[in-house]
């Protein structure tokens, strides 16, 4: 029988790299990706179009230290990275600790393009993987021929190799016998490593680290073990199993004992139902619902239209519309409002969500902006369903009240 070897693979600075392909002049500068796009960014890809976009000068790129507003970090380059900046840190914090980072926009598309590229060859080659989000995947290596080779290494090096040569990108792969260690071996060698995690491997490699390491241990948990002198894996295993339910729950202590003797039997998903899809936005200054109530109505219409196009590409409708909205006190309200049918249309979306915004308190300056569609079903199950519903064409409705 054959020792199971589960893989997690993630991509390098996915982001930042997928953007050094497009400007190989940056490769080894600290880069920072973020926010949208601004008219200093179209200039730059649009200025002279006699000339490749490799060709530009790194003098002509944002630097960091010049932004101004409420962006922030995607990712970030390693070079820029040793200075302390990294993902979701406000982009004018990042500025005083990297003022001299080229700043780039984020480009989802082109990140969805690679993304789905280098699934594919993963797929071709292994094609039990468990996709984790746009940069990430676990594989089931255990029948796959060499994955079970030096533990794994030969497989990772061949995805490797597959993925570089295609992508021109890198990624880093821990392997071991579960989901959970190999997803903390894909950091030990970062980046464009391999790491292997055996059984016997627990107690040198894994218990040395901080609690922290084990995904799914938040802050708050942290914070809780600290404050009873477990700060180690390994110390959290010797810790009384009875006793971490006492304190964490029947539940949650079982799985933290588990969890620090290596312990996990989930399987790699190949497919997995989504329960809702959304988008939402950060502003770059706080908005108000009166006086700007037409770019606001212009991004939730562009919100309700791209939840809209990822429901269709990934064969889903919805019938719970809702949306989120975060203050300038950053305190969150959301509503939702339950249509009598599914739909993956915007107009009907936006529609609905903006039911769901009148219900709202839009009193105080609005921060962020979100539309969410829930109670998903693929489409063609909702096929079999009654579901023709006039809706009146209502695109230029205001959305935002008057008063």
């Amino acid at each position: 029988m054959s020792l199971r070897r589960i893989a997690h693979l993630d991509m390098d600075a996915f982001y930042a790299s997928v953007e050094l392909l497009r400007y190989p002049q940056l490769k080894g500068l600290p880069v920072v990706i973020g926010g949208g796009r601004r008219k200093i960014d179209e200039d730059l890809m649009l200025g002279d179009t006699s000339r490749a976009l490799h060709d530009i000068a790194v003098s002509e790129f944002p630097l960091l230290r010049d932004y101004t507003g409420r962006g922030v970090i995607t990712t970030a380059t390693y070079a820029a990275r040793q200075f302390g900046v990294g993902s979701a840190m406000g982009l004018m914090k990042a500025a005083k600790l990297c003022p001299q980072a080229v700043l780039l926009p984020v480009d989802f598309a082109q990140y969805r393009h690679y993304s789905q590229r280098f699934k594919s060859i993963i797929t071709d080659i292994a094609p039990l993987m468990e996709n984790r989000g746009v940069d990430e995947v676990y594989i089931d290596f255990t029948e796959v021929p060499g994955g079970q080779r030096e533990g794994g290494r030969v497989l990772a090096r061949l995805i490797q190799k597959a993925i570089f040569e295609d992508t021109g990108l890198t990624c880093s792969v821990g392997v071991a016998p579960n989901k959970l260690l190999a997803k903390m071996a894909s950091e030990f060698n970062k980046p464009n490593g391999i790491s292997i995690v055996l059984d016997e491997d627990l107690q040198p490699l894994i218990w040395p680290l901080a609690c922290r390491k084990i995904n799914g241990i938040g802050p708050k948990a942290d914070e809780k073990l600290q404050k009873h002198g477990i700060q180690t894996i390994g110390q959290l295993a010797q810790a009384e199993p009875l006793w971490l339910k006492e304190v964490f729950g029947s539940k949650t202590g079982a799985w933290l004992h588990d969890a620090a003797w290596g312990r996990d039997s989930r399987p790699v998903v190949t497919e997995s139902e989504p329960i809702s899809m959304s988008r939402e936005t950060t502003f770059e200054r706080d908005l108000d619902a009166v006086r700007d109530r037409a770019e606001l109505g212009t991004i939730f219409t562009r919100l309700c239209e791209q939840v809209a196009a990822d429901l269709q590409r990934k064969g889903y409708v919805g019938k719970t519309i809702g949306v989120k909205l975060r203050y300038a006190d950053f305190q969150i309200a959301t509503r939702d409002h339950t249509l009598d049918h599914y739909t993956a249309q915007a107009q009907e979306i936006r529609q609905a969500a903006g039911q769901s915004l009148k219900r709202a308190p839009l009193q105080k300056r609005l921060r962020l902006l979100g539309v969410r569609v829930g109670s998903l079903l693929p489409a063609e199950q909702a096929k079999l369903l009654p579901s023709d519903k006039e809706i009146p064409d209502d695109r230029n409705a205001l959305l935002f009240p008057d008063d």
